[in-house]
C-alpha cells in the first residue's frame, strides 16, 4: 500500500516569505483546535518529535490528520490565528499559510469502523488507511502532551516514497527508541 505522502514536490515548499514551523506555534494551534474540540493528530516531522518528547531537527511544517467531519471547525480556528487556505482541497489534503510563512499540511480523513480507521483520499483519488490502532500514538512538543501517529504508523508512512536523509535519520531514531521495524526498502539504502 503506498504512503499517503504525496510523491510529487508539496506545494509551497519555496513558499515566500518562508518560515519554519517552531515548537510554540505547534502548540498555539494544537490549544486551539483542542478548545474547539477538533480532534488532531500529528503526523510527518513533528510527529516524530512529539514520540520523541525532543524536537530533533527544524520542521518546515506542521503535519495534521483530523476528521473529515471537523474540517469547517479547523478552518475557522486556523483563519482566526492568520493561517489562510492555499492550495488542494477536502476531502483530498490542503495547505494553509500563515503571514510569516509558516505551513499547516491537513490530511482529512473519514472514520469507518468497517475500513479499520480514517479513510484518506489521495492525490490520485486512491484510499489509504490511517488504522486505528495508528491513532493511538501519544508525546509531547515543549511539554505539552500531544496525539500523534503510533511509531509504528510512522514507520509505515514513510514506506513507499522516495526518502531524504532526514526520513532516514527519523527512521533510525524511532527504531532506536522504540524498537520498530524499520522496512526492507528503508533498510537497503545506499549508504554514503
Amino acid at each position: 500500500m503506498p504512503s499517503p505522502v504525496p510523491t510529487t514536490e508539496w506545494p509551497y515548499r519555496d513558499r515566500v516569505p518562508n518560515a519554519p514551523m517552531e515548537a510554540a506555534e505547534v502548540v498555539r494551534v494544537l490549544a486551539r483546535l483542542e478548545a474547539a474540540r477538533v480532534d488532531t493528530w500529528i503526523d510527518g516531522g513533528w510527529g516524530v518529535d512529539a514520540l520523541l518528547e525532543t524536537q530533533t531537527r527544524e520542521h518546515d511544517d506542521l503535519d495534521l490528520v483530523l476528521s473529515l467531519e471537523d474540517v469547517p471547525v479547523f478552518m475557522d480556528v486556523a483563519e482566526a490565528l492568520g493561517y489562510e487556505h492555499v492550495a488542494g482541497m477536502p476531502p483530498r489534503s490542503f495547505v494553509l499559510v500563515d503571514s510569516v510563512g509558516r505551513q499547516i499540511d491537513v490530511h482529512p480523513v473519514s472514520f469507518s469502523e468497517e475500513r479499520g480507521g480514517g479513510v484518506y483520499i489521495m492525490e490520485n483519488g486512491s484510499e489509504w488507511i490511517y488504522p486505528t490502532a495508528g491513532l493511538s500514538g501519544r508525546g509531547k512538543v515543549q511539554g505539552h502532551a500531544v496525539r500523534c501517529l503510533s511509531p509504528e504508523l510512522q514507520v509505515t508512512v514513510h514506506d513507499g516514497y522516495e526518502l531524504t536523509e532526514k526520513d532516514y535519520r527519523e527512521l533510525d531514531l524511532l527504531h532506536a527508541r522504540f524498537g520498530v521495524a524499520i522496512p526492507q526498502s528503508s533498510r537497503d539504502r545506499a549508504e554514503p
